[in-house]
């Protein structure tokens, strides 16, 4: 057996956990806004706490990953959100409810920077974009699949059994996780033929010496244009995720009049061609750099075409057919599925040796400023026009804008290199 794959497999595992436990609020939305006597600007506001705390917690997921690695820091990660997931059923008011959300938000902030440290040390460089589809798909399988399964159980129980389930299942992949995970180095399976296949094709880049942590070097990380670049793409592809993963349900329900049950069945369909956008963008960008294709345009025309996608977010804004509004959406989310993809791979390839865990935190933390930002905007938007028109278009722009970023800021794509300290 190849055991990178294994690796890949306990990735895709937390990966689907952690976005089922961020996004079932979004279905409860609806039960817990009457339930709780919550208003639109409210509920923006509950949706936004998880992005505000997670944004500020991933500036230190970078320190602790590079101090402790990703076994350690991932099991204690997913033991504190999910308890947090677990606590969210309990919620009385919208303080408790609040005081959950942010507690969530921090348990989950090393999730993505840990994922891309595990793809960098676990695979090499042509298989890099691919392995990054495998477990951004899996952010959505959870949820395309299990929509209707969950929506039904509110609609049969209610919406605070969703997350005592959800907790429960967290601490048993907690204890997956640090039961089977190692790095190449560590590893007692891994063959040398892998571990050659590995390093020469440019992985176990967050095995090698760490660069301590220091202001002065993320001062200097951020001369870089290429850094910049990707603050304003991944800003917009945190936007556009965020819209789905809290308000989209919603929006089915009070803009387009769709019951419970049919929204189930209704918001599950852009998840599943979502996964399709994260598969198709990694093979796509992996095939070009087979071919003799450049890193930059491998990395960065799936990307662009990506966030182009997007925009057709707006289309939702001139039908009411819910048919049309789905396949408008669907598209939507196939670009932030193919941009998502390709991104992190992209940052694999950039990020300077010994400072993959800094790099990553300092991306997403930009990145989920977008993701705090988007929930409150969308409900402040709603709660003062009474329609989301406004809230599509306003989704829609930020992606152009992030278009226009890679295509004109980023530049060169190549390893950045820092000065010895």
């Amino acid at each position: 057996m190849r055991v990178r794959w294994f690796i890949l497999f306990l990735i895709c595992l937390v990966t689907a956990i952690n976005y089922i436990d961020r996004a079932i609020i979004s279905l409860a939305a609806p039960a817990i806004q009457s339930d709780l006597q919550i208003d639109a600007a409210a509920m923006g506001i509950v949706f936004s706490a998880f992005g505000w705390s997670y944004t500020v917690a991933i500036l230190f997921s970078g320190y602790f990953l590079d101090k402790f690695g990703p076994r350690r820091v991932y099991a204690y990660s997913l033991i504190i959100w999910s308890a947090f997931t677990f606590l969210i059923g309990t919620a009385k008011n919208v303080g408790t409810l609040l005081i959950y959300r942010l507690g969530l938000g921090a348990g989950e902030s090393p999730s993505i920077p840990t994922n891309a440290w595990c793809v960098a040390e676990w695979f090499p460089k042509k298989e890099r974009a691919t392995a990054v589809g495998f477990y951004t798909g899996t952010q959505y399988i959870g949820l395309a699949f299990m929509t209707p399964v969950i929506t039904w159980i509110i609609v049969t129980f209610n919406w605070k059994v969703l997350f005592y389930g959800a907790g429960i299942v967290g601490f048993l992949i907690a204890a997956i996780w640090h039961i089977f995970y190692r790095n190449p180095k560590e590893h007692k399976k891994l063959s040398k033929e892998e571990k050659d296949y590995i390093v020469n094709g440019g992985g176990m880049i967050g095995s090698e010496d760490q660069q301590p942590f220091s202001w002065k070097r993320i001062g200097q990380l951020l001369k870089h244009r290429q850094i910049w670049g990707m603050f304003i793409g991944q800003y917009s592809i945190m936007t556009t995720m965020f819209f789905f993963m809290t308000w989209f349900p919603t929006y089915l329900i009070q803009e387009k009049g769709l019951t419970m049950l049919e929204t189930g069945w209704y918001a599950s369909i852009p998840y599943i061609v979502a996964i399709l956008g994260t598969l198709l963008g990694g093979k796509f960008s992996d095939w070009m750099l087979d071919r003799g294709v450049s890193t930059g345009t491998a990395r960065k025309l799936p990307i662009i075409i990506g966030l182009l996608l997007s925009c057709s977010i707006l289309g939702g804004n001139f039908t009411n057919s819910a048919n049309l509004v789905i396949v408008f959406m669907s598209i939507a989310f196939l670009g932030q599925g193919i941009a998502s993809t390709v991104t992190g791979a992209l940052l694999s390839d950039i990020a300077p040796k010994g400072m993959v865990g800094i790099t990553s935190s300092s991306l997403y933390f930009v990145a989920n400023v977008g993701g705090a930002l988007s929930p409150l905007i969308v409900g402040f938007i709603v709660n003062s026009t009474g329609s989301f028109t406004p809230a599509l278009a306003f989704v829609s722009g930020v992606a152009l804008i992030a278009t226009f970023a890679y295509i004109f800021v980023i530049g060169k794509v190549k390893r950045i290199e820092l000065p010895e300290s």
